[in-house]
């Protein structure tokens, strides 16, 4: 599972015609997270390890073959996204979106954020490398070509400054019908339309961490209009 970290380049395409106007608009708030605890309230750290310490989600990689996975339950379908992260010795994460009811994809995963040292990605995971029948064929070395022609148009990736160690990023996330849009300290840097974000219900997000440690603070999801 260590390559769900960061998806092969392979099935991306360059993020084009970012919007410069978001796609969504904040309505009902669906969480609010400042941290300010000694435990992790509503979040679940379901693989090793996620903690609360000095006001911030700590995620930190302590099983070899996957990274750690702290999320939250919610009920959503568009939605806006915002939280901080700091990377404190890992290079990268994802952000997540799942319908653990959904038995159409790996592990009910609907789309995903991965954050790289130097790039965002986008991935359409329903209806692109988490779909069961192309998560199957992509095992398959003789029909790689035919599941990465299957994936067209399911990702796509736009180029960052490189992120820095031990500095706070904001990020927005805007999540509504087909699109996403993604934000990096207040500029929009990454797009993708494609039909499986669309998914009728989210029913979890979560940050996936590999390596020694990101930091979250200020964690909020709100219902789009």
């Amino acid at each position: 599972m260590k390559c769900l970290a960061f998806l092969c380049l392979a099935t991306f395409s360059i993020a084009a015609d970012i919007p410069s106007e978001p796609i969504a608009q904040k309505d009902e708030p669906i969480l609010a997270d400042d941290f300010e605890r000694a435990d992790l309230g509503n979040w679940k750290s379901l693989i090793p390890t996620f903690t609360v310490e000095a006001g911030a989600l700590k995620g930190v990689q302590t099983r070899a073959d996957h990274g750690a996975v702290g999320r939250v339950y919610r009920p959503m379908k568009d939605v806006v996204v915002e939280f901080k992260f700091q990377l404190v010795g890992s290079t990268g994460f994802n952000a997540v979106f799942d319908d653990q009811k959904f038995k159409g994809s790996h592990a009910g995963h609907i789309c995903r954020i991965a954050f790289a040292p130097t790039q965002i990605r986008l991935g359409d995971d329903k209806e692109g490398v988490m779909r069961n029948d192309i998560y199957e064929m992509r095992k398959d070395p003789a029909h790689k070509k035919e599941a990465d022609k299957l994936l067209e148009g399911r990702g796509s990736a736009a180029a960052i400054p490189k992120l820095e160690q031990q500095k706070w990023y904001q990020v927005i996330i805007e999540l509504k019908g087909d699109e996403l849009r993604v934000s990096l300290d207040g500029k929009p840097v990454a797009f993708l339309k494609s039909p499986g974000i669309a998914h009728e219900t989210k029913s979890s997000f979560h940050f996936t961490v590999n390596g020694t440690g990101v930091l979250f603070d200020d964690a909020s999801i709100w219902q789009a209009k």
